[in-house]
């Protein structure tokens, strides 16, 4: 797993739609459900991984430019080096946007709290996350924050074909890390 940065997040409750025994809330990398805590794109203070390089980052950001911050969890985020195209059913290599600078601090603490397959169609920053937002954790055993368990388990069903047509791929997985 790759140091991918951190985002500062609104976690959002499982919404009743989501049939999910067990999922409590939805720590999902993507945007969809639980929010970036702002359009941050417009600020060009992100990494090639459309993450940021620190927690000093974004909070200095969000006080430069008055964001509201109340209610905002931190997240860490580890990538696998590979991302699954579900055309082909093959593992390829992915790297960050070179364009931009990717220096990632790495957290003093942190809690592994499970991995997230994200789509990347358009390459840049993460998109949706198939176990929440397609409501793939009806059909997938998820922990309660809507995350897999292990990479393995992540793997697993990529290549089994449990993401196939939920939405454009490719896909690649994160370790979900909270920190305090």
């Amino acid at each position: 797993m790759i140091p991918a940065g951190y985002m500062a997040k609104r976690v959002m409750d499982k919404p009743d739609w989501l049939k999910a025994d067990g999922v409590l809330d939805v720590y999902s990398v993507s945007n969809c459900m639980s929010k970036d805590f702002t359009d941050y794109v417009e600020y060009w203070k992100h990494n090639g991984y459309w993450l940021f390089d620190s927690p000093k980052i974004i909070a200095n950001l969000a006080e430069k430019n008055s964001i509201d911050m109340a209610g905002v969890r931190f997240f860490y985020y580890e990538i696998y080096e590979l991302e699954f195209h579900e055309d082909d059913m093959l593992w390829h290599g992915c790297e960050p946007e070179r364009s931009f600078v990717t220096d990632v601090q790495l957290p003093h603490k942190k809690k592994l709290e499970g991995f997230d397959v994200v789509t990347f169609s358009a390459g840049s920053s993460a998109e949706c996350s198939p176990l929440s937002c397609n409501g793939l954790a009806g059909e997938i055993k998820t922990n309660r924050h809507c995350l897999l368990e292990s990479l393995e388990q992540a793997k697993q069903c990529l290549e089994s074909g449990l993401f196939v047509k939920s939405e454009p791929g490719p896909f690649r997985i994160f370790a979900v890390y909270s920190l305090a």
